[in-house]
């Protein structure tokens, strides 16, 4: 028999875990899983009040710092924060991000750039900043969160669909080079999800709504709920030997042909 109980692999106590754009969405899901399992839960997000209000919902040891993920002194500045707070940083969940809908011969180079900036750029720099940190407690758990748009192609969402796909490779770049920090490094990949960015599908284009529906195995789109199990297994110890995974969190959407 194994010395390990089932409930010390999913154990976060004592961990300190960093989710960007951790008030709202998916990324709040993903903060209120890590702090249930015991983790001290640090939310970077660019809207303070928003941020006051996700804080209410988790466990009384979090924090928020008010974090523009694609600054470079902002990241710096967040990172440090949680260290001189909690001495530590085992956990960071890349989710913060953004979009602009257009067809790509009409995107402007700032809104590709911001695009970018604020999705790749951001994850980058957050990695890169906790890395020492993880490296110096023994080890750590990053988290990258992709879209399906990795996986296909968008007539409106090029940037985005280039900065998800950038994603991907940013993680097993990471894995690769970090596996000997023990830090381990995966992507998640969600898929259709139910939040107030993809609500007006619904109301606004009902026929394309249909159409993904119908394309979605499971017959639903995703709850917020529905991204706390992996979120749990990649930031535990149930997944030490798990690094460079790339895991759709859809339904079975992307199974389809």
């Amino acid at each position: 028999m194994s010395d390990v109980h089932v409930q010390d692999l999913f154990d976060l106590g004592g961990r300190v875990a960093i989710v960007t754009g951790g008030n709202g969405g998916l990324g709040k899901g993903m903060a209120l899983v890590l702090s249930e399992a015991g983790a001290k839960v640090v939310i970077a997000a660019r809207d303070e009040g928003k941020s006051d209000a996700a804080l209410q919902e988790l466990g009384a040891d979090s924090m928020s710092v008010t974090t523009d993920v694609a600054s470079e002194e902002d990241v710096s500045s967040m990172v440090r924060r949680c260290i001189e707070v909690y001495e530590r940083v085992d956990i960071l969940v890349n989710n913060a991000g953004t979009n602009i809908r257009r067809s790509p011969q009409d995107y402007s180079i700032d809104e590709w750039d911001h695009v970018l900036d604020v999705n790749l750029r951001g994850a980058f720099l957050c990695s890169r900043e906790v890395y020492p940190h993880m490296k110096a407690v023994g080890g750590g758990k990053i988290i990258n969160v992709g879209s399906m748009a990795a996986l296909f192609g968008s007539d409106v969402v090029a940037p985005y669909a280039a900065s998800k796909g950038g994603m991907v490779q940013l993680s097993k770049s990471l894995a690769i080079a970090w596996a000997k920090d023990n830090i381990q490094v995966n992507a998640v990949l969600p898929g259709w999800f139910d939040t107030a960015l993809t609500s007006p599908i619904a109301k606004h284009d009902p026929d394309r709504h249909s159409r993904i529906s119908d394309r979605i195995p499971a017959s639903r789109w995703g709850a917020p709920q529905d991204l706390q199990g992996v979120t749990l297994l990649l930031a535990s110890r149930a997944s030490d030997y798990i690094t460079g995974a790339v895991i759709s969190v859809d339904g079975g959407y992307s199974a389809m042909g």
